[in-house]
């Protein structure tokens, strides 16, 4: 069989993708600007929840829609926080840094579609109802990232 390994499975499948959570959180903590955005706190579980999404949008097992909720779940949480380009600017920073930190800079390949990913998602699903939670619809579904990027 074979065939082209998914995003999830060259990123280091669940534990890779749990590296990168872990080095990403812990360059936002460090970060004045974007360490803001967790000062009311997070969620003790934050770093499991994150590698569980990116797992699932990437290609992975769908832990996080079977454990935790949908993309409604996780962008109201995101959501309502007004406008922020820089936090947003310097958390793609953070995540770039932390793709090198945990050796997923190496492949120019993989390093780019995880940060077109990881911009996308930033600057789309996770800031587009920055007025209030309320705008957020119901039912959202988590989206997928492929090699060619979305997948519709």
């Amino acid at each position: 069989m074979g065939g082209v390994q998914s995003v999830f499975e060259a990123a280091g499948g669940n534990n890779g993708l749990r590296r990168l959570a872990e080095a990403w959180h812990r360059r936002v903590m460090a970060d004045e600007i974007v360490a803001h955005a967790f000062s009311h706190g997070f969620h003790s579980e934050h770093v499991e929840r994150l590698a569980a999404y990116w797992a699932e949008a990437l290609g992975g097992p769908i832990t996080y829609s079977d454990s935790y909720g949908d993309e409604t779940t996780v962008v109201k949480i995101h959501s309502g926080n007004g406008e922020h380009e820089e936090m947003d600017r310097r958390a793609m920073a953070c995540f770039d840094q932390a793709l090198a930190d945990v050796g997923l800079g190496d492949d120019s390949t993989l390093r780019q579609v995880l940060h077109d990913y990881f911009a996308w998602a930033t600057t789309t699903s996770m800031s587009r109802y920055h007025r209030t939670t309320d705008d957020v619809p119901n039912g959202l579904r988590i989206p997928h990232w492929s090699w060619d990027g979305l997948q519709e």
